[in-house]
């Protein structure tokens, strides 16, 4: 939430800027520490340019590059855009987050996410990733919206909030095999009728928090392109690369 300007001195006094990480204190709020930014893995190049995953030096040969994955199985979407790669400051971030109800940290993540996206030329629609009502119910709000609405207001472009909704409750996929995921997430996921007209022909960035396997983020795409998306980008915090790393 923004705070006027005029305020941010007696809210610093009441509350001391701190890293949320390490408790360290900081010069002011919504960031991290020296040290903190340091283990922070930022995607580097070369990459897939479509996925992100790092490629050996001697195999990235131009910008179009792409790793052995998406050659076997193209995807459905457009592209990703993750801002971290996950590891044990990205996780932290990300419980802290999700389940410890950090709420204010949507900002400096979604920032982060920013810097990473590529230019949206054009009118997007920003669209979170949705939870089930039971899901929104028990944490309280949707962590992906969030950082959706920060994004989109750092970008100038739509947020479209319900634009995808989830039909069934599903498991944790954790532990699930590939062919298991995609049997709990079938048919959990699709396009809000009241916005078919406004996902027509459209460019979206899909906003999400962690991607691991893909499933969900597959299922939105799958969902997005029923409804007649354009394009899809997604947009993630952190990329998780080798799955088994993901606890908790």
């Amino acid at each position: 939430m923004l705070r006027p300007a005029f305020l941010a001195p007696v809210v610093d006094l009441l509350f001391p800027p701190r890293c949320p990480l390490c408790g360290e204190t900081l010069a002011t709020h919504g960031g991290l520490c020296a040290a903190c930014w340091a283990n922070l893995e930022i995607p580097g190049e070369p990459s897939c340019h479509l996925c992100q995953r790092p490629l050996e030096t001697s195999l990235a040969r131009d910008e179009a590059a792409l790793c052995a994955p998406c050659m076997a199985q193209p995807p459905r979407h457009d592209g990703i855009a993750a801002a971290t790669l996950y590891g044990d400051a990205t996780r932290t971030l990300v419980l802290r987050f999700k389940h410890g109800r950090k709420v204010g940290l949507a900002g400096l993540m979604a920032r982060l996410m920013v810097a990473r996206l590529p230019p949206l030329d054009g009118e997007w629609l920003i669209v979170p990733v949705p939870l089930h009502r039971w899901r929104l119910w028990q944490r309280g709000y949707n962590q992906s919206a969030l950082l959706a609405t920060q994004i989109a207001r750092a970008t100038g472009q739509r947020l479209l909030v319900d634009a995808l909704v989830r039909r069934k409750r599903t498991p944790s996929l954790g532990g699930l095999g590939a062919k298991a995921r995609a049997q709990a997430l079938a048919g959990a996921i699709a396009p809000h009728p009241r916005h078919a007209a406004s996902l027509r022909g459209a460019q979206v960035l899909l906003v999400d928090d962690v991607l691991t396997s893909g499933a969900t983020s597959d299922a939105c795409v799958r969902a997005l392109r029923r409804a007649g998306a354009a394009k899809v980008k997604i947009a993630c915090f952190a990329r998780v690369l080798r799955e088994a790393e993901v606890r908790g």
